[in-house]
Protein backbone atom coordinates (compact mmCIF):
# COMPACT_ATOMS: atom_id res chain seq x y z
CA UNK A 1 0.00 0.00 0.00
CA UNK A 2 1.07 3.38 -1.14
CA UNK A 3 1.72 6.13 1.64
CA UNK A 4 -1.24 8.55 1.63
CA UNK A 5 -3.28 11.51 3.41
CA UNK A 6 -7.03 11.32 3.39
CA UNK A 7 -9.08 13.93 4.91
CA UNK A 8 -12.77 13.77 4.23
CA UNK A 9 -15.01 16.45 6.14
CA UNK A 10 -18.47 15.90 4.46
CA UNK A 11 -21.32 15.58 6.69
CA UNK A 12 -23.73 13.39 5.16
CA UNK A 13 -27.55 13.28 6.68
CA UNK A 14 -28.79 10.07 4.82
CA UNK A 15 -32.63 8.80 4.66
CA UNK A 16 -36.54 9.66 3.94
CA UNK A 17 -37.04 13.40 5.17
CA UNK A 18 -33.11 14.05 6.03
CA UNK A 19 -34.46 17.74 4.16
CA UNK A 20 -35.61 18.81 7.00
CA UNK A 21 -32.42 18.86 8.40
CA UNK A 22 -30.90 22.04 6.75
CA UNK A 23 -32.83 24.12 9.69
CA UNK A 24 -30.28 23.20 12.03
CA UNK A 25 -26.80 22.86 9.52
CA UNK A 26 -27.18 26.23 7.83
CA UNK A 27 -26.69 29.59 9.31
CA UNK A 28 -29.56 31.35 11.03
CA UNK A 29 -28.17 34.32 9.24
CA UNK A 30 -26.95 33.12 6.05
CA UNK A 31 -27.92 34.83 2.46
CA UNK A 32 -28.52 31.94 0.78
CA UNK A 33 -28.44 30.78 -3.11
CA UNK A 34 -30.51 28.00 -4.19
CA UNK A 35 -28.81 26.28 -6.92
CA UNK A 36 -31.08 23.79 -9.37
CA UNK A 37 -30.61 22.39 -12.66
CA UNK A 38 -34.32 21.87 -14.62
CA UNK A 39 -37.72 21.69 -13.52
CA UNK A 40 -37.77 18.66 -11.53
CA UNK A 41 -36.89 19.76 -7.91
CA UNK A 42 -39.91 21.96 -8.60
CA UNK A 43 -42.07 19.30 -10.02
CA UNK A 44 -41.69 16.80 -7.34
CA UNK A 45 -41.92 18.92 -4.25
CA UNK A 46 -38.04 19.03 -3.41
CA UNK A 47 -37.57 22.54 -3.70
CA UNK A 48 -40.65 23.58 -1.68
CA UNK A 49 -38.80 21.26 1.12
CA UNK A 50 -35.65 22.85 0.70
CA UNK A 51 -37.29 26.19 0.97
CA UNK A 52 -39.12 25.36 4.05
CA UNK A 53 -36.58 23.96 5.62
CA UNK A 54 -34.76 27.39 4.99
CA UNK A 55 -37.74 29.50 7.17
CA UNK A 56 -37.08 33.06 7.15
CA UNK A 57 -33.48 33.13 5.73
CA UNK A 58 -33.22 35.27 2.99
CA UNK A 59 -33.24 33.35 -0.08
CA UNK A 60 -32.39 33.72 -3.72
CA UNK A 61 -32.62 30.79 -6.66
CA UNK A 62 -30.61 30.37 -9.73
CA UNK A 63 -31.68 27.36 -12.02
CA UNK A 64 -30.51 25.85 -15.36
CA UNK A 65 -27.23 24.57 -14.46
CA UNK A 66 -27.07 21.72 -17.64
CA UNK A 67 -26.06 18.17 -17.47
CA UNK A 68 -22.80 19.05 -18.44
CA UNK A 69 -22.55 22.32 -16.46
CA UNK A 70 -21.42 24.98 -18.85
CA UNK A 71 -18.70 28.06 -17.12
CA UNK A 72 -21.35 30.04 -19.51
CA UNK A 73 -24.40 29.40 -17.39
CA UNK A 74 -22.57 29.50 -13.91
CA UNK A 75 -20.83 32.86 -14.33
CA UNK A 76 -24.63 34.14 -14.43
CA UNK A 77 -24.59 32.51 -11.02
CA UNK A 78 -21.49 33.89 -9.80
CA UNK A 79 -23.07 37.67 -10.63
CA UNK A 80 -26.38 37.21 -8.90
CA UNK A 81 -24.01 36.27 -5.56
CA UNK A 82 -22.11 39.75 -6.11
CA UNK A 83 -25.08 41.35 -6.34
CA UNK A 84 -27.03 40.17 -3.56
CA UNK A 85 -23.76 39.08 -1.19
CA UNK A 86 -25.00 35.62 -0.95
CA UNK A 87 -22.58 33.73 1.42
CA UNK A 88 -23.94 30.31 1.19
CA UNK A 89 -25.05 28.22 -1.59
CA UNK A 90 -26.90 25.29 -1.47
CA UNK A 91 -27.07 22.85 -4.60
CA UNK A 92 -30.40 20.60 -5.03
CA UNK A 93 -29.75 18.50 -8.36
CA UNK A 94 -27.37 15.56 -9.24
CA UNK A 95 -23.81 15.60 -9.84
CA UNK A 96 -23.91 18.30 -12.46
CA UNK A 97 -25.58 20.96 -10.44
CA UNK A 98 -23.32 19.87 -7.35
CA UNK A 99 -20.35 20.42 -9.86
CA UNK A 100 -21.45 23.94 -11.06
CA UNK A 101 -21.72 24.99 -7.26
CA UNK A 102 -18.05 24.06 -6.80
CA UNK A 103 -17.04 26.10 -9.42
CA UNK A 104 -19.34 29.29 -8.45
CA UNK A 105 -18.26 28.50 -4.59
CA UNK A 106 -14.68 29.15 -6.22
CA UNK A 107 -15.57 31.47 -8.71
CA UNK A 108 -17.53 33.99 -6.64
CA UNK A 109 -14.04 34.40 -4.54
CA UNK A 110 -11.24 34.48 -7.15
CA UNK A 111 -9.54 37.30 -7.67
CA UNK A 112 -8.54 36.99 -10.92
CA UNK A 113 -10.79 36.07 -14.22
CA UNK A 114 -12.59 32.65 -13.06
CA UNK A 115 -11.19 30.79 -16.53
CA UNK A 116 -8.16 30.39 -14.72
CA UNK A 117 -9.53 28.07 -12.08
CA UNK A 118 -10.29 25.80 -14.87
CA UNK A 119 -6.77 26.13 -17.02
CA UNK A 120 -4.58 25.40 -13.93
CA UNK A 121 -7.13 22.33 -12.43
CA UNK A 122 -7.90 24.87 -9.38
CA UNK A 123 -4.35 24.99 -7.96
CA UNK A 124 -4.67 28.58 -7.11
CA UNK A 125 -7.94 28.63 -5.14
CA UNK A 126 -7.98 30.46 -1.72
CA UNK A 127 -11.23 30.73 -0.71
CA UNK A 128 -14.56 29.40 -1.05
CA UNK A 129 -18.13 30.31 -0.36
CA UNK A 130 -19.57 27.14 2.17
CA UNK A 131 -21.80 25.40 0.49
CA UNK A 132 -24.22 22.09 1.13
CA UNK A 133 -26.19 19.80 -1.03
CA UNK A 134 -29.65 17.57 -1.21
CA UNK A 135 -28.88 15.22 -4.08
CA UNK A 136 -31.78 13.86 -6.27
CA UNK A 137 -29.73 11.81 -8.49
CA UNK A 138 -27.07 8.92 -7.60
CA UNK A 139 -24.41 8.90 -9.39
CA UNK A 140 -20.56 11.19 -9.48
CA UNK A 141 -20.20 11.11 -5.79
CA UNK A 142 -19.78 14.98 -6.34
CA UNK A 143 -21.97 14.90 -3.09
CA UNK A 144 -18.70 13.85 -0.88
CA UNK A 145 -15.76 15.16 -2.61
CA UNK A 146 -13.84 18.34 -3.56
CA UNK A 147 -13.57 18.05 -7.61
CA UNK A 148 -15.92 19.10 -10.16
CA UNK A 149 -15.68 19.07 -13.82
CA UNK A 150 -17.08 22.02 -15.91
CA UNK A 151 -17.69 22.68 -19.72
CA UNK A 152 -17.10 25.58 -21.53
CA UNK A 153 -19.32 25.50 -24.26
CA UNK A 154 -17.32 28.40 -26.29
CA UNK A 155 -14.02 26.39 -27.04
CA UNK A 156 -15.60 22.74 -26.62
CA UNK A 157 -13.41 22.10 -23.29
CA UNK A 158 -14.86 19.85 -20.79
CA UNK A 159 -11.74 20.43 -17.72
CA UNK A 160 -11.50 18.83 -14.25
CA UNK A 161 -10.47 20.98 -11.07
CA UNK A 162 -10.76 20.65 -7.69
CA UNK A 163 -9.17 22.01 -4.00
CA UNK A 164 -9.66 20.77 -0.05
CA UNK A 165 -11.84 23.67 0.17
CA UNK A 166 -14.62 22.55 -2.15
CA UNK A 167 -15.74 19.63 -0.21
CA UNK A 168 -19.70 20.42 0.85
CA UNK A 169 -19.98 21.23 4.46
CA UNK A 170 -23.05 18.70 4.13
CA UNK A 171 -25.23 16.54 2.02
CA UNK A 172 -28.45 15.23 2.62
CA UNK A 173 -29.01 12.02 0.81
CA UNK A 174 -33.06 10.67 0.51
CA UNK A 175 -33.27 7.73 -1.37
CA UNK A 176 -37.29 8.78 -1.89
CA UNK A 177 -36.00 11.88 -3.93
CA UNK A 178 -35.16 9.16 -7.02
CA UNK A 179 -38.47 7.59 -7.28
CA UNK A 180 -39.04 10.17 -10.07
CA UNK A 181 -36.29 10.03 -12.08
CA UNK A 182 -35.82 8.69 -15.92
CA UNK A 183 -34.33 5.48 -15.84
CA UNK A 184 -32.18 6.90 -18.57
CA UNK A 185 -30.76 9.11 -15.48
CA UNK A 186 -30.80 5.66 -13.20
CA UNK A 187 -28.90 3.54 -16.11
CA UNK A 188 -26.67 6.10 -15.87
CA UNK A 189 -25.88 6.81 -12.69
CA UNK A 190 -25.20 2.77 -12.29
CA UNK A 191 -22.39 2.63 -14.96
CA UNK A 192 -20.89 6.14 -13.89
CA UNK A 193 -20.51 4.77 -10.02
CA UNK A 194 -19.24 1.53 -12.05
CA UNK A 195 -16.54 3.05 -13.76
CA UNK A 196 -15.64 5.14 -10.75
CA UNK A 197 -14.40 2.09 -8.48
CA UNK A 198 -12.99 0.92 -12.26
CA UNK A 199 -10.52 3.61 -12.20
CA UNK A 200 -9.38 3.54 -8.58
CA UNK A 201 -9.36 -0.34 -8.76
CA UNK A 202 -7.95 -1.84 -11.93
CA UNK A 203 -4.44 -0.44 -12.26
CA UNK A 204 -2.07 -2.83 -10.80
CA UNK A 205 -1.30 -4.72 -8.15
CA UNK A 206 -0.38 -2.39 -4.89
CA UNK A 207 -0.87 -5.42 -1.93
CA UNK A 208 -3.95 -3.38 -0.88
CA UNK A 209 -6.36 -5.46 -0.36
CA UNK A 210 -8.67 -3.80 1.83
CA UNK A 211 -9.39 -1.30 -0.75
CA UNK A 212 -9.77 -4.02 -3.40
CA UNK A 213 -12.34 -5.71 -1.55
CA UNK A 214 -13.82 -2.69 -0.89
CA UNK A 215 -13.75 -1.84 -4.65
CA UNK A 216 -14.69 -5.37 -5.56
CA UNK A 217 -18.10 -4.95 -3.11
CA UNK A 218 -19.31 -1.88 -4.61
CA UNK A 219 -19.14 -3.16 -8.02
CA UNK A 220 -20.96 -6.50 -6.73
CA UNK A 221 -23.61 -4.25 -5.32
CA UNK A 222 -23.64 -2.24 -8.37
CA UNK A 223 -24.12 -5.26 -10.39
CA UNK A 224 -26.76 -7.00 -8.42
CA UNK A 225 -29.05 -3.67 -7.96
CA UNK A 226 -28.62 -1.79 -11.17
CA UNK A 227 -31.18 -3.82 -12.84
CA UNK A 228 -33.16 -4.26 -9.79
CA UNK A 229 -32.70 -0.05 -9.69
CA UNK A 230 -34.65 0.05 -13.15
CA UNK A 231 -37.48 -2.53 -12.33
CA UNK A 232 -38.89 -1.16 -8.98
CA UNK A 233 -38.59 2.35 -9.08
CA UNK A 234 -39.87 2.72 -5.58
CA UNK A 235 -38.12 0.26 -3.82
CA UNK A 236 -36.20 1.96 -1.43
CA UNK A 237 -33.84 -0.45 0.08
CA UNK A 238 -32.16 -0.85 -3.34
CA UNK A 239 -32.21 3.05 -3.80
CA UNK A 240 -30.46 3.61 -0.75
CA UNK A 241 -28.16 1.17 -1.59
CA UNK A 242 -27.53 2.50 -5.34
CA UNK A 243 -27.43 6.48 -3.68
CA UNK A 244 -25.02 4.95 -1.16
CA UNK A 245 -22.68 2.84 -3.37
CA UNK A 246 -22.35 6.12 -5.49
CA UNK A 247 -21.59 8.04 -2.99
CA UNK A 248 -19.13 5.85 -1.41
CA UNK A 249 -17.42 5.00 -5.21
CA UNK A 250 -15.46 8.69 -5.26
CA UNK A 251 -15.54 9.99 -1.61
CA UNK A 252 -11.75 9.12 -1.11
CA UNK A 253 -11.84 5.76 0.24
CA UNK A 254 -11.13 3.27 -1.97
CA UNK A 255 -8.52 5.40 -3.75
CA UNK A 256 -6.81 6.29 -0.99
CA UNK A 257 -2.94 4.39 -1.03
CA UNK A 258 -3.67 2.78 -3.98
CA UNK A 259 -3.02 3.95 -8.04
CA UNK A 260 -5.67 5.57 -9.82
CA UNK A 261 -5.99 6.13 -14.09
CA UNK A 262 -8.96 8.14 -15.11
CA UNK A 263 -7.79 7.88 -18.82
CA UNK A 264 -11.08 6.84 -19.52
CA UNK A 265 -12.59 9.65 -18.00
CA UNK A 266 -10.19 12.02 -20.09
CA UNK A 267 -10.59 10.83 -23.39
CA UNK A 268 -14.81 10.87 -22.60
CA UNK A 269 -14.61 14.33 -20.93
CA UNK A 270 -13.63 14.77 -25.13
CA UNK A 271 -16.64 13.03 -26.26
CA UNK A 272 -19.21 15.31 -24.28
CA UNK A 273 -17.89 18.14 -25.21
CA UNK A 274 -17.62 17.59 -28.88
CA UNK A 275 -21.11 15.62 -29.08
CA UNK A 276 -22.56 16.25 -26.27
CA UNK A 277 -22.96 12.58 -25.43
CA UNK A 278 -23.80 11.84 -21.51
CA UNK A 279 -20.94 11.37 -19.53
CA UNK A 280 -21.98 7.81 -18.68
CA UNK A 281 -22.19 6.94 -22.13
CA UNK A 282 -18.53 8.02 -22.64
CA UNK A 283 -17.49 6.12 -19.88
CA UNK A 284 -19.00 2.87 -21.30
CA UNK A 285 -17.77 3.78 -24.55
CA UNK A 286 -14.34 4.50 -23.71
CA UNK A 287 -13.85 1.90 -20.90
CA UNK A 288 -14.55 -1.84 -22.38
CA UNK A 289 -11.48 -1.26 -25.07
CA UNK A 290 -9.31 0.94 -22.86
CA UNK A 291 -9.03 -2.02 -21.07
CA UNK A 292 -8.55 -4.48 -23.78
CA UNK A 293 -5.64 -2.41 -25.15
CA UNK A 294 -3.76 -1.74 -22.02
CA UNK A 295 -4.47 -5.30 -21.34
CA UNK A 296 -0.25 -6.38 -20.53
CA UNK A 297 0.31 -3.94 -17.87
CA UNK A 298 -3.72 -4.45 -16.41
CA UNK A 299 -3.23 -8.41 -16.07
CA UNK A 300 -2.72 -9.16 -12.85
CA UNK A 301 -5.73 -6.89 -11.59
CA UNK A 302 -7.92 -7.92 -14.64
CA UNK A 303 -7.48 -11.52 -13.72
CA UNK A 304 -8.17 -10.20 -10.40
CA UNK A 305 -11.64 -8.61 -11.45
CA UNK A 306 -12.54 -11.67 -13.38
CA UNK A 307 -12.43 -14.07 -10.91
CA UNK A 308 -13.53 -12.19 -7.52
CA UNK A 309 -16.49 -9.70 -9.25
CA UNK A 310 -17.59 -12.01 -12.28
CA UNK A 311 -16.57 -15.37 -10.68
CA UNK A 312 -14.70 -16.54 -13.83
CA UNK A 313 -12.17 -18.84 -13.21
CA UNK A 314 -11.79 -21.47 -16.37
CA UNK A 315 -9.39 -19.97 -19.17
CA UNK A 316 -6.03 -18.98 -19.64
CA UNK A 317 -5.15 -15.24 -17.94
CA UNK A 318 -5.56 -13.78 -21.31
CA UNK A 319 -9.36 -15.58 -21.60
CA UNK A 320 -10.49 -14.63 -18.45
CA UNK A 321 -9.19 -11.26 -19.16
CA UNK A 322 -11.43 -10.95 -22.14
CA UNK A 323 -14.44 -12.59 -20.44
CA UNK A 324 -14.47 -10.16 -17.62
CA UNK A 325 -14.13 -7.38 -20.16
CA UNK A 326 -17.19 -8.75 -22.38
CA UNK A 327 -19.49 -9.25 -19.15
CA UNK A 328 -18.73 -5.61 -18.53
CA UNK A 329 -19.94 -4.41 -21.37
CA UNK A 330 -22.76 -6.93 -21.27
CA UNK A 331 -23.71 -5.30 -17.81
CA UNK A 332 -23.47 -1.74 -19.49
CA UNK A 333 -25.59 -3.09 -22.53
CA UNK A 334 -28.18 -4.77 -20.44
CA UNK A 335 -28.87 -1.51 -18.36
CA UNK A 336 -29.53 0.12 -21.82
CA UNK A 337 -26.33 1.78 -21.99
CA UNK A 338 -24.86 1.61 -25.83
CA UNK A 339 -21.62 0.50 -26.02
CA UNK A 340 -20.28 1.67 -29.19
CA UNK A 341 -19.66 5.15 -30.91
CA UNK A 342 -21.84 3.84 -34.03
CA UNK A 343 -24.79 3.80 -31.38
CA UNK A 344 -24.26 7.73 -31.19
CA UNK A 345 -24.01 8.27 -34.95
CA UNK A 346 -20.06 8.76 -34.35
CA UNK A 347 -17.69 7.08 -37.06
CA UNK A 348 -14.40 7.18 -37.78
CA UNK A 349 -13.86 11.00 -38.95
CA UNK A 350 -15.19 11.83 -35.80
CA UNK A 351 -11.47 10.27 -34.54
CA UNK A 352 -9.11 12.96 -35.23
CA UNK A 353 -10.68 16.07 -33.97
CA UNK A 354 -11.28 13.98 -30.83
CA UNK A 355 -7.76 13.50 -30.61
CA UNK A 356 -6.72 17.07 -31.08
CA UNK A 357 -8.88 18.10 -28.29
CA UNK A 358 -7.31 15.86 -26.22
CA UNK A 359 -3.46 16.84 -27.11
CA UNK A 360 -4.76 20.69 -27.18
CA UNK A 361 -5.79 20.08 -23.44
CA UNK A 362 -2.36 18.35 -22.92
CA UNK A 363 -3.93 15.30 -22.22
CA UNK A 364 -0.77 13.81 -23.33
CA UNK A 365 0.17 11.10 -20.83
CA UNK A 366 -2.44 9.65 -19.32
CA UNK A 367 -3.09 6.46 -16.62
CA UNK A 368 -1.77 5.35 -13.96
CA UNK A 369 1.83 4.74 -15.89
CA UNK A 370 1.37 8.19 -17.79
CA UNK A 371 1.78 5.59 -20.94
CA UNK A 372 -2.04 6.62 -22.53
CA UNK A 373 -0.82 8.70 -25.61
CA UNK A 374 -2.89 10.57 -27.76
CA UNK A 375 -2.02 7.47 -30.47
CA UNK A 376 -2.92 4.88 -27.91
CA UNK A 377 -6.15 6.76 -27.59
CA UNK A 378 -6.52 7.21 -31.86
CA UNK A 379 -6.31 3.19 -31.09
CA UNK A 380 -8.98 2.73 -28.62
CA UNK A 381 -11.83 4.85 -30.10
CA UNK A 382 -10.97 3.14 -33.83
CA UNK A 383 -11.67 -0.22 -31.32
CA UNK A 384 -14.95 1.52 -30.12
CA UNK A 385 -16.48 2.03 -33.37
Amino acid sequence: MQDFSFYNPTRIEFGAGKIAKINQLVPADAKVLVLLGGESAKKNGTLDEVLSALGERETHQFSGIEPNPSYETLIQAVELIKQHNIDFLLAVGGGSVIDGTKFVAAAALYPEDAWQILVTGGKHIKQALPFATVLTLPATGSEMNSGSVITRKSLQAKLPFGSPLLFPQFSILDPVKTYSLPQKQIANGVVDAFVHVMEQYLTYAADAPVQDRFAEGLLQTLIEIGPKALAEPENYQVRASLMWTATLALNGLIGAGVPQDWATHMLGHELTAQHGLDHAQTLAIVLPEMLRQRKASKMTKLVQFAQRVWHIENGTDDEKAEAAIEKMRAFFESLGVATRLSDYQLGAEHIEPLIHSLTKHNMVALGEHGDVTPDLCRSILQASL
